[in-house]
């Protein structure tokens, strides 16, 4: 931890006595730069984010292709494993790694905002998006837009909208929260259990009823 935080400091040392090299001019620029750049990659992960956390079926690998079984039950035991190794183990990993990144930027771009807040707050927005996501998609990719570039919209108002100091101490307390991030990842995992659950057995009662019926229910 001591390496890492002289580390941090030394990285905001070098930066500031650099900048304060140069012009003012030159500083102007370098400034306005970072942050037109900070904004540009922040708006382009939110239309990638988007679209990806806000489908429920997010996986598109059907890995029921290789079930190959000719036995109708080891067949269907078969298709279990993969179906749970395709929606309840592969899948919220990929999300939490979304939480990861969404994370990362939210570091970048709020401040008097602790890091264990900004971690709830990015957990709370995803399983949010994830849960309407089973109820309607182009509500949950509202939602994974709406949110983000509000969050983006409040920041840029800020006096101070980056501080590089700010956020190499919030990368140093990182370490700290690793119990905290796990148990995000943790909810995250039961979360997507459960709505496949529910998804599942719908799936199911969904079949007994007459085709008239399910198409007005789409709609």
């Amino acid at each position: 931890m001591s390496v890492i935080n002289s580390t941090s400091l030394g990285i905001a040392a070098t930066y500031n006595s650099f900048i304060s090299t140069l012009p003012d001019w030159t500083q102007n620029f370098l400034e306005l730069f970072g942050l037109v750049l900070l904004v540009a990659i922040y708006a382009i992960f939110i239309w990638k984010f988007y679209r990806f956390i806000a489908t429920k079926n997010i996986i598109k690998l059907n890995l029921n292709k290789y079930n190959r079984s000719e036995h109708s039950t080891t067949a269907k035991l078969i298709a279990a494993t993969f179906y749970f190794l395709e929606y309840i183990i592969i899948l919220p990993f990929l999300i939490f790694f979304w939480f990861t990144i969404f994370t990362l930027f939210l570091i970048f771009l709020t401040e008097e905002i602790s890091l264990p807040n900004l971690l709830i707050i990015s957990a709370t927005i995803i399983a949010a998006i994830r849960m309407t996501a089973y109820y309607k998609e182009d509500l949950a990719k509202d939602l994974a837009k709406l949110l983000p570039f509000t969050l983006l919209g409040l920041a840029i108002t800020k006096a101070s909208f980056f501080d590089l100091g700010r956020v190499l101490n919030h990368f140093n307390d990182l370490p700290q929260f690793l119990t905290q991030i796990l148990i995000y990842l943790i909810f995250i995992i039961i979360l997507e259990i459960i709505l496949r659950l529910f998804e599942f057995i719908f799936s199911f009662l969904e079949l007994g009823k007459p085709p008239e019926l399910q198409e007005n229910e789409e709609e």
